[in-house]
């Protein structure tokens, strides 16, 4: 039982997961403003050398 009871009453840290989901979300934010125009290039060769006959 008090395993049970410590479950129970654990209430997490909140404020520790809200500011990881943030931190993460900015770094995806800086590398696509970082990466993006050079994958948007890299992406459209890929499509013209395959499109091209």
């Amino acid at each position: 039982m008090k395993m049970k009871q410590r479950l129970l009453s654990e209430t997490g840290d909140v404020p520790g997961w809200v500011l990881v989901t943030l931190m993460t979300a900015g770094l995806v934010v800086l590398l696509w403003a970082v990466a993006g125009p050079a994958l948007k290039t890299l992406f459209n060769n890929a499509v013209a050398k395959v499109v091209v006959i």
